[in-house]
């Protein structure tokens, strides 16, 4: 892992942990593990699945996952324009 992820990942825990303050670190590990319904040992666990996790712990469980909304194009159109450089 990156430090850019590695801070990413403290930052993203130190704001929900904050909200559940008598939890261990390692039990709110496997709490948020089991909200985001990973369901294999706890050692395999990634930071994936924790950060995509935290970022989206709060929001409407319709909303899309940051990384996928950003490559999300509205029309054909655009998308083909985009690929071949014509508009940003």
């Amino acid at each position: 892992m990156t430090c850019h992820r590695i801070r990413e990942l403290l930052e993203l825990l130190e704001s929900e942990w904050n909200k559940d303050q008598q939890l261990n670190l390692i039990p709110f590990i496997i709490q948020l593990a089991k909200e985001a319904g990973y369901q294999g040992p706890i050692q395999e666990l990634t930071d994936d699945v924790l950060i995509y996790h935290l970022k989206m712990r709060n929001s409407p469980t319709d909303e899309m996952i940051p990384g996928l909304r950003k490559d999300q194009e509205l029309d054909f159109k655009s998308a083909l324009l985009k690929a071949r450089g014509v508009i940003d």
